[in-house]
């Protein structure tokens, strides 16, 4: 077997009926992967509430899906369905991410003809096209840490000094060898999993990716960002920003720092800065307030396959929005997929759009319309 694709799933049910609708397109659409039985997706569940069960395995047969009785972090369901993985590569993807057609047909002909990579992350960008900088970082030592905690590498985006946590300096559309990949998609040699092991299960969410990209360096192999195909993540769905995932993440990195630095006077420093930075985070949560609930009379324009178009159009007016004839005015712009209108259309129309509007997908025979515009607010899923 080739590849195996495995995705841990909490709670984004709908997110997920999208992802896997992209992801059996994009092996469909490769000659890699198109025979049968040379693929297998693994979906795990950490016990989720959200009907996604009942919701997504009749219409997903060719799928494996493992659930958990209990939430046992994102390193452990992973591993779990490592176990059972059979292919030669795998895949460790985000249930919030759009692949398109080439994607995995781009990492299958890039690390066969190169020996050398171990693992590869590919561009990403989110619901909005803007690009995310963790498609290709640095690992976290001392300094880069501080740097990014104390805002330099937003200040100074690519500088070599002062944005080597997020590896600035290197360009967003040339591939790269680099030093820590992202967990959302994560492309790696099976063989490297089996000789260092896979994902640390002392994290329970964020840095997992981190500490294994790190363990692959150390190990003597190499980590590439490839520019040549980019995918969609919605972030906002994955990482809400609320208390949990504010604390869950700093002390994942209070973790980080102390299995790899140990301790010490700078790394005592950082610590009390992660600590410090966390506690601020949870004041401005604190103040923020709870998110408006979004309005019901959103005008919405439709674009993309006709099929698809059509499909939705009957069913849409029943979540309060009016469906405008012209983009411009639109308040909320739907892409459907179909026969003729892809993912990689999809992808290259948001990029795009420079007037704002919010932006959701429904791919072709799915069930549902998904979007998040923002890292920081949640996800928007419409069950149709």
């Amino acid at each position: 077997m080739i590849l195996s694709v495995i995705i841990v799933n909490y709670n984004a049910c709908y997110f997920l009926e999208q992802s896997l609708c992209s992801v059996r397109k994009s092996i469909s659409s490769s000659e890699w992967l198109s025979a049968k039985g040379v693929s297998e997706i693994i979906v795990v569940d950490n016990y989720s509430t959200d009907q996604s069960r009942e919701y997504l395995v009749p219409k997903f047969p060719e799928v494996e899906f493992i659930f958990n009785e209990q939430n046992t972090g994102y390193a452990r369901a992973n591993n779990l369905a490592l176990r059972g993985a059979n292919g030669k590569y795998i895949l460790f993807l985000n249930p919030d991410t759009i692949l398109t057609e080439e994607s995995l047909s781009e990492c299958l002909n890039f690390i066969e003809s190169h020996p050398v990579a171990a693992a590869l992350g590919v561009r990403m960008i989110d619901g909005a096209g803007r690009f995310l900088r963790e498609s290709k970082r640095g690992i976290p030592f001392p300094w880069d840490a501080f740097c990014r905690l104390a805002g330099l590498s937003s200040l100074f985006p690519h500088s070599k000094l002062f944005s080597s946590y997020y590896q600035g300096f290197l360009p967003e559309h040339e591939t790269n060898e680099v030093d820590v990949l992202s967990g959302a998609f994560l492309f790696i040699r099976k063989k490297i999993l089996d000789e260092i092991g896979g994902f640390d299960e002392q994290f329970f969410m964020y840095a997992e990716d981190i500490d294994l990209s790190y363990r692959i360096i150390q190990a003597g192999y190499k980590n590439y960002y490839l520019a040549s195909t980019s995918i969609i993540h919605f972030k906002g769905e994955s990482t809400k920003k609320d208390l949990l995932y504010v604390n869950l993440f700093y002390r994942a990195m209070v973790q980080f720092i102390q299995k790899h630095f140990g301790s010490g006077l700078i790394v005592a420093i950082l610590k009390a800065a992660i600590w410090t930075r966390n506690k601020l985070s949870v004041l401005a949560l604190l103040f923020a307030g709870k998110l408006t609930p979004p309005a019901k009379n959103i005008k919405t324009y439709l674009l993309g396959d006709t099929v698809s178009i059509s499909r939705i159009k009957k069913r849409i007016y029943m979540t309060g929005r009016e469906i405008v004839t012209e983009r411009k005015q639109a308040g909320e712009l739907i892409f459907c997929e179909g026969e003729n209108f892809s993912f990689k259309d999809i992808l290259a129309e948001i990029q795009e759009i420079k007037s704002p509007v919010s932006i959701k997908i429904h791919a072709g025979g799915s069930e549902s319309v998904v979007g998040s515009d923002s890292s920081k607010t949640l996800g928007e899923k419409i069950a149709l």
